[in-house]
């Protein structure tokens, strides 16, 4: 202990001793914060706001979990540097304290039977340093920076996602390796991209997405536990995702994973979703995670800036309060449609549905019924037609506006409207519909479906005077 602590004493940052028990073939026992010079010691008994630990009392000798929730990435670093006397670095930002830690692992003699030394230094920073982050040897510099290179020069964001995540297995040498998505505002989960190892086995991410899975998901920042990721290599690693999480292990190794890398993917702090990568060479864990730390941070930001755009062009594109497209949407194609840009122009159909009583169930219930009036409405619309061919061209009107669709099947979906709005209480269309042969003279079936839907209307109100608007 004195010679430790005269180790320590030796250095300016903030240092600490810690001892790893080695149980043989790769596992480990009991992690150890043996003693720290006094700025280390300070920061457990004096912390600086936001950065406290477990306890504000150091105890020589103690369990490291006394301090902080069991972290696997700081035992693997730990049980690199005093068992296998590799010398480590990193530079990383984990999620239960605001803050960026510059960490090196030393190894340091002597071994006492099989307990191992090794000495952690840290520094605290309260933003992030760039020039930190980029202290990375050569080659791992050179992968992120290829992705940094295809990212920025693309045109076509999904595609190349496609080859950064297939970039990404064969660094990990993984079987599988995907980004997902989180829509907090929908509670969804999307895939983004994924790559396989070729003949693997796995099935795609698409297959489990059900309604139930955006719930599996938000348990993933527990898993993690503070820390920056979770990787899990080995049978130890994953009795601690199974304890952490019996629900989602149960899921995963049952899909046929048996390690996993798991970093969150974020934007101004903002959880965008995730990196998985599974099966991967656990020989390569200190790389992978080193890689994945500064790519994921590009990787973040990138992905925030097309989910905003993405976002901001739906917003620009749909109707907020029935989900489906505006009538600024509805302009632009129909001036695409008359412009001819097609060689041989499809024939087009046209339905205009507006929904008889809003103005009665407004002036009587209030505007919050009449808004789940529209809704449902948009919803009957939905049973029969895709969303994206339905636009809300004013306050109680809609059009359907379909392409390479026959008169009579035209016809057949008027009737499909009619049954499907006898699901919703109050929803009745008046509807009107016109089919051209040529899609350039869309506006010509555009004015007879809204002269046919008027006469449909005015039939309705002679049958009920009593919702005459």
């Amino acid at each position: 202990m004195e010679h430790y602590q005269k180790v320590v004493d030796g250095i300016g940052a903030m240092a600490c001793i810690v001892s790893v028990e080695d149980l043989g073939d790769g596992k480990k026992g009991k992690f150890r914060i043996v003693t720290g010079n006094k700025a280390y010691i300070d920061s457990i008994e004096h912390p600086a706001p936001g950065t406290e630990m477990l306890t504000d009392r150091f105890t020589p000798n103690a369990e490291y979990t006394d301090y902080l929730t069991r972290d696997l990435n700081f035992e693997d670093a730990c049980y690199s540097a005093a068992v296998k006397k590799k010398c480590l670095h990193s530079y990383v930002h984990p999620d239960r304290i605001p803050v960026w830690f510059n960490m090196t692992f030393l190894p340091v003699e002597p071994d006492i039977g099989n307990i191992k030394h090794c000495m952690y230094i840290m520094e605290i920073n309260f933003e992030a340093s760039s020039e930190r982050m980029s202290n990375i040897s050569g080659e791992k510099a050179s992968a992120v920076l290829e992705t940094c290179i295809k990212l920025r020069g693309t045109g076509d964001f999904r595609r190349t996602m496609q080859e950064v995540i297939e970039d990404i297995r064969e660094l990990c040498d993984a079987e599988h390796c995907c980004i997902l998505t989180m829509d907090t505002y929908e509670r969804k989960c999307g895939v983004m991209c994924e790559a396989f190892a070729e003949g693997s086995p796995l099935l795609p991410m698409e297959t489990y997405l059900d309604d139930s899975f955006y719930d599996i998901a938000d348990s993933w920042e527990d898993t993690i536990a503070g820390s920056n990721c979770l990787i899990a290599k080995d049978d130890q690693d994953m009795e601690v995702v199974k304890e952490r999480n019996p629900v989602w292990y149960a899921s995963f190794t049952g899909a046929g994973a048996r390690s996993i890398v798991l970093f969150p993917l974020r934007s101004q702090e903002h959880l965008l979703g995730y990196i998985w990568v599974l099966n991967f060479n656990a020989e390569k864990a200190m790389d992978i995670k080193e890689i994945l730390e500064l790519t994921t941070f590009i990787l973040g930001s990138e992905l925030g800036n097309y989910l905003l755009v993405d976002r901001l062009k739906i917003l620009s594109s749909r109707d907020m309060l029935t989900g489906v497209m505006n009538r600024n949407e509805m302009n632009n194609y129909v001036d695409s449609l008359c412009a001819g840009e097609k060689t041989l122009p499809d024939p087009v159909g046209v339905i205009f549905a507006d929904l008889n009583g809003l103005k009665a169930v407004n002036d009587r219930d209030g505007h919050v019924a009449g808004d789940n009036l529209l809704r449902n409405a948009a919803n009957a619309l939905r049973e029969v037609f895709d969303e994206n061919t339905i636009f809300r061209a004013g306050g109680d009107e809609f059009s359907i506006i379909v392409e390479g669709m026959e008169e009579e099947e035209l016809r057949n979906r008027v009737g499909l409207i009619r049954s499907a709005e006898e699901k919703y209480v109050g929803v009745s269309f008046a509807l009107g519909y016109s089919h051209e042969p040529d899609s350039r003279n869309v506006r010509t079936a555009l004015r007879h479906a809204d002269e046919n839907m008027y006469e449909d209307k005015r039939l309705y109100y002679e049958r009920h005077p009593e919702r005459k608007r």
